[in-house]
């Protein structure tokens, strides 16, 4: 009877720790690859800026816009492997309010549209300051006494 909960206890042990393997050689992957994209973009728009050729404002910002989203989702991957495999919560909100302003950017056409896209960024800003008045421990993690 004791050899299948140690078999059972076993398998509760190595189950997660080869999931978190698989899950750590992907986004190294992901990271890996998004750092490569990033590049380009970099790289296409030092072109943009030196070319002759007139581009539409709206392009170039647009551009910026990704350049930052890749930039941050290659930071959340960072901060995962630095925080002990946790991705913080405003690096979700930071990615969700840069995605919603390259948004309003690119397609500023319709009114209605925009006011949409809007109100989203006035709810996640309102998420992030809900996120950074609450305490940062995790749940279950006790405070060392002084």
């Amino acid at each position: 009877m004791e050899n299948k909960f140690a078999k059972v206890n076993s398998i509760k042990t190595i189950i997660p720790q080869m999931l978190q393997i698989i899950l750590n050689i992907s986004l190294t992957v992901l990271g890996v690859v998004l750092s490569i994209m990033m590049i380009i973009e970099l790289v296409e728009f030092i072109q943009m800026v030196f070319s002759s050729e007139k581009r539409d404002y709206k392009y170039f910002l647009a551009n910026i816009l990704v350049f930052f989203l890749y930039f941050e989702f290659i930071t959340m991957i960072v901060k995962y492997f630095k925080e002990d495999y946790h991705f913080p919560l405003r690096y979700f909100l930071y990615i969700g309010i840069t995605a919603m302003v390259r948004l309003i950017i690119v397609e500023h056409e319709h009114a209605m549209d925009t006011l949409i896209f809007s109100l989203v960024i006035l709810v996640l800003i309102i998420s992030y300051y809900i996120v950074n008045i609450t305490p940062r421990e995790r749940p279950g993690v006790k405070k060392e006494k002084l």
